[in-house]
């Protein structure tokens, strides 16, 4: 398959961002490795400085393939009542996010994204800048583009653009939800996150909606993080 077929490809172009963006994690907890450390002596802020260069890489390449992404329809906020669903949606998934980080409810050991660990305020600054808009608008798109367009739809049917967004089966809601929570470290949180926003998107039809309920979510926890300083939350 030549590129210019690949770029056109229904399922490369909703899988392709999010595997961009796990790849850079993939980096970030190399990075992070004792063993690596040991040999290169990285100093411990290395990754932080990864995430600028993930949001923007991610968002170019979402703003590449985005004449694919046919079932993004913004003028869905015109409909009042499923956008005030979905802010109460993102505000409701924050809420129980931060009350839902026990021990046992996570996978490895949740580092977060610390941008004091850099001496120079101003390079922390832009650091979170960075962080609030990738975290606020590329992550929720590159996401929900994911697994609520792709995803969710494939498990239905491989030939996915035949299945209507928003079109419910008790295997795809299940599976969705529960590989959506064990991409966070926080998974029960995570799981949590993606039976809401499912449960969104089966009630408004709307992947744009869902966008907005998970940007909801994302910017209130930033804001939570930088008023508390608990990192571990980012």
């Amino acid at each position: 398959m030549n590129i210019r077929k690949l770029v056109k490809n229904s399922s490369f172009t909703r899988i392709a961002p999010f595997a961009l963006f796990m790849a850079f994690i993939a980096l970030e907890e190399m990075l992070r490795n004792p063993v690596i450390n040991k040999t290169f002596h990285f100093p411990e802020s290395i990754a932080i400085y990864i995430y600028p260069v993930k949001a923007l890489s991610t968002g170019l390449l979402i703003l590449m393939l985005w004449g694919n992404y046919i079932e993004l329809h913004f003028h869905d906020f015109r409909k009042l009542s499923s956008t005030l669903l979905s802010l109460i949606t993102g505000i409701i998934v924050f809420i129980l996010w931060i009350h839902l980080d026990w021990t046992w409810a996570s996978i490895g050991t949740v580092r977060g994204y610390n941008p004091t660990l850099v001496s120079d305020y101003f390079t922390q600054y832009l650091l979170i800048v960075f962080r609030m808009f990738g975290a606020s608008l590329i992550v929720p798109i590159m996401e929900e583009l994911f697994w609520r367009s792709w995803l969710l739809r494939y498990l239905i049917s491989q030939d996915f653009q035949s299945v209507k967004i928003g079109k419910f089966s008790l295997s795809s809601f299940l599976i969705g939800a529960i590989m959506f929570g064990l991409e966070h470290n926080l998974w029960l949180a995570g799981i949590m996150a993606g039976v809401c926003y499912n449960i969104l998107l089966y009630r408004t039809r709307s992947i744009a909606q869902c966008i907005l309920a998970h940007a909801v979510t994302n910017f209130m926890l930033g804001l939570y993080v930088l008023q508390t300083g608990r990192w571990e939350f980012w």
